[in-house]
């Protein structure tokens, strides 16, 4: 494995990490119910945008791994 796989390999590794790390505070604060109703929806409509966006992320750098080699 180069050098270059292995850095391309770490970047989409700490994006995730970013990524579902934002997504545990906003299940955190969904689980106490210490927010409005408003509030309450947009987190869990983010929650699963968030979601998609780390799915998006994995399956974009796995074609483009692919392709380069």
């Amino acid at each position: 494995m180069s050098m270059e796989s292995i850095g391309f390999l770490l970047d989409v590794l700490g994006k995730v990490l970013v990524s579902w790390t934002a997504i545990a505070v906003h299940v955190r604060f969904r689980k106490e119910h210490k927010i409005d109703k408003r509030v309450f929806t947009a987190m869990r409509r983010e929650h699963v945008v968030g979601l998609l966006g780390i799915l998006l992320i994995i399956v974009g750098s796995w074609i483009e791994y692919v392709a380069r080699f």
